[in-house]
Order: C-alpha cells, then sequence, then structure tokens
C-alpha cells in the first residue's frame, strides 16, 4: 500500500513540476513597435476587404452592406496608413535610430 501510494506522490509531483516549471529564460518572440502594429493591423484589414469583395461579387451580401462595410474598412486603412506614415516620419527625422 505505502508503495503505491509513493509511486502517486512521485508522479503528481513530477507532473506539477512539468506543468509550473519556468525556465530562467524566456523566450518572448521580438518585441512589437507601434509602426509594426500597424503594419499587422493594416494587412489585416487588407486581407478584410479582399474577403468582403469575394463576398459581395458571390452574392451573399447586399450592396448597401457591402458599401456601408468598405467604407468602414477603407477609413480604418486610410487611418493607419497615415498614422503608419506620420511615425516613419518621426523615425526618419530623428538620427542615429534605425527603422523597426
Amino acid at each position: 500500500m505505502s508503495f503505491e501510494l509513493a509511486c502517486c506522490l512521485l508522479f503528481t509531483a513530477a507532473v506539477l513540476f512539468y506543468v509550473f516549471y519556468l525556465p530562467g529564460k524566456l523566450y518572448l518572440g521580438p518585441e512589437k513597435t507601434r509602426a509594426s502594429y500597424l503594419r499587422e493591423r493594416k494587412d489585416a484589414v487588407y486581407e478584410n476587404l479582399r474577403d468582403l469583395n469575394f463576398e459581395y461579387k458571390a452574392g451573399k451580401i447586399p450592396e448597401a452592406d457591402y458599401q456601408s462595410m468598405k467604407t468602414s474598412l477603407q477609413d480604418e486603412a486610410a487611418t493607419l496608413l497615415a498614422e503608419i506614415a506620420r511615425l516613419e516620419g518621426k523615425l526618419a527625422s530623428a538620427p542615429g535610430k534605425p527603422r523597426p
């Protein structure tokens, strides 16, 4: 009986160690900048516009809804592009700083 209990406790300890152990250094990926976030968002908006256009041409979306969603996505894309241009303009004018 005690051997089985010891095996269960050892197994439980091993599982808990495996689940909760954190190594000394974690790789969290590259650091995100505001400009990189905006570029990713811009790509997502462009993809949404392509999908919207496809759905409209397939007849799945009415004209009024299509125009409304298209205008909304285009406005968002324009806002993102303006902010990206503003950030890149600041970076270009700052000497010695690398562009992200």
